[in-house]
């Protein structure tokens, strides 16, 4: 990122044409950004300082770790990460918020975050009010990479607690307040090696080895694999392409509608570089709303594009408590859109309906027990 002063009637253009777009119906800062052509981290920094109607901002220092360690003060919140293809949005408290280095830990009943602050560049703390006072003002922390890409945001609720939201803000308030971000060009995308480079048979054995979950971003690392190559090179046994009567996309709606059903607890992960975002527990209320599937139960929601779904894989991990089974989302870029666990605590073997709902969307051979129940394999 380079980081020098944007010019004020820049500045001042892009609070203009915010101002246009939400006058004209715009919602979303990402999308009135686009429009703009420039980032939402831009957009967002064009308003800090300035005494524009509308939104405020307040540009945040770091260190990163130690604004996330006071989040716990503020009492009930709401946690939002997305990507380009889903967004994952959780109500309650950050409790147990650890870390010091480049890795951070938020753990909790309802929020449950992975933090990687090598992709944290900027913060802003954000007020918005709407003319007419149709919606009620909103306050917000939003964080962004280095591109000007939102890696999290906290917004306001109810009950947050107002004074510990302002001394957070006093606290961290940075001394160069100006719309002083400017985007860095995103990070290309890694290429994959030719599958004809890759050591096959070892692979697989390192895979059939595994006894964590936890140890498969080594296993990727160690044999210089991207995400989706892995699933296409893994055995069959491990592996195999989700299949939906809606199609490719469909495939993650089947498995929501199926958990609700029978209130099947699940895991939803969703991230980005800078974050993971986890919701455990059940899921109730599943809608289609045009391209988006839809989770809008009280205390979760997601909603994730089906149309930008290109595979989905079945995935199963050999660990000390038996096989662990994913559903695993990419899109055309093999860029991870989510991925669905069922609900389980380490020590505790998996649970079977969750086995049996996700064996609905593979292909099976009859009688193969493997995919529906127990393992057959040895060496799992």
């Amino acid at each position: 990122m380079i980081d020098v002063p944007t010019r004020t009637d820049a500045a001042g253009a892009l609070r203009d044409g915010y101002r246009a777009a939400r006058a004209a119906g715009a919602a979303r800062h990402r999308d009135i950004a686009a429009t703009l052509g420039v980032s939402e981290g831009e957009l967002v920094a064009a308003h800090a300082g300035a005494a524009a109607p509308g939104l405020t901002a307040v540009r945040l220092s770091p260190p990163w770790p130690a604004l996330m360690a006071t989040l716990p003060t503020l009492g009930p919140v709401m946690a939002l990460t997305r990507n380009e293809s889903c967004v994952h949005e959780k109500i309650g408290r950050f409790e147990q918020v650890t870390g010091e280095g480049p890795v951070g830990l938020v753990l909790g009943p309802d929020i449950d975050l992975r933090l990687f602050y090598r992709a944290w560049a900027a913060g802003f703390a954000v007020n918005e009010s709407f003319e007419g006072g149709q919606k009620a003002a909103q306050r917000s922390l939003q964080f962004f990479d280095a591109s000007g890409t939102a890696v999290h945001k906290v917004f306001a609720r109810a009950g947050t607690h107002d004074a510990a939201w302002s001394a957070l803000v006093e606290r961290f308030r940075t001394s160069t307040p100006g719309p002083h971000f400017t985007a860095a060009p995103g990070a290309e995308r890694t290429v994959d090696r030719p599958d004809s480079e890759i050591d096959v048979a070892a692979f697989r054995a390192d895979w059939a080895a595994l006894r964590d979950t936890h140890e498969f971003f080594g296993l990727l690392k160690r044999h210089g694999l991207g995400r989706v190559q892995a699933l296409r090179l893994a055995e069959p046994r491990f592996v195999q392409p989700a299949e939906a009567r809606a199609g490719v996309g469909g495939a993650v709606r089947e498995l929501l509608e199926g958990a609700a059903a029978g209130g099947t607890p699940i895991m939803v992960f969703v991230g980005n570089p800078g974050v993971i975002q986890i919701h455990s527990g059940p899921v109730k209320r599943v809608q289609v709303l045009g391209p988006w599937l839809n989770v809008l139960d009280p205390g979760f929601n997601l909603h994730l594009r089906e149309d930008h779904v290109a595979s989905a894989w079945v995935v199963r991990k050999p660990t000390v408590d038996g096989l662990v089974t994913s559903l695993e989302l990419f899109d055309a870029d093999g860029e991870t859109i989510a991925m669905l666990f069922g609900e389980r605590k380490p020590g505790r073997p998996e649970l079977g309906e969750w086995r049996r709902l996700v064996g609905r969307l593979v292909a099976q051979n009859p009688g193969d027990a493997a995919w529906v129940g127990e393992s057959t394999c040895a060496s799992c």
